[in-house]
């Protein structure tokens, strides 16, 4: 089934879909943010400094304080989402970046409450 029919058919799947962005202060989801506001998208962007998101995002984009490796937090930020996008990274963190990496990627991959579907 092709994605794209007409272009006011796709805006409307568009604004009807809510998308959760991660890494929205960093290179790839800094540039991708503003692709997704203007198709129409409904974005939340998820920080551990939201603070840092002001002046960043457009006012219909939903801003939320969370981390990867806290799991309450990311069951949070993903709540109604029907896409989400990784762009976060460990690097310069004062622990070692390599397994904090790996886990906030694998509780990304499952987060607790995630049903699979069918």
């Amino acid at each position: 089934m092709p994605t794209r029919l007409h272009g006011s058919l796709l805006m409307a799947r568009d604004a009807d879909r809510l998308v959760l962005l991660t890494g929205a202060t960093g290179y790839v989801g800094g540039r991708l943010l503003p692709r997704l506001e203007q198709r129409g998208v409904r974005v939340r962007c998820m920080s551990r400094r939201p603070e840092a998101l002001r002046g960043r995002v457009g006012a219909a984009t939903e801003t939320v304080a969370g981390d990867m490796l806290d799991a309450a937090s990311l069951a949070a930020a993903l709540r109604d989402v029907d896409t989400a996008y990784y762009f976060v990274h460990s690097m310069g963190a004062d622990r070692d970046f390599e397994q904090a990496d790996r886990l906030a990627a694998a509780n990304f991959a499952r987060p607790p409450g995630l049903r699979a579907s069918a």
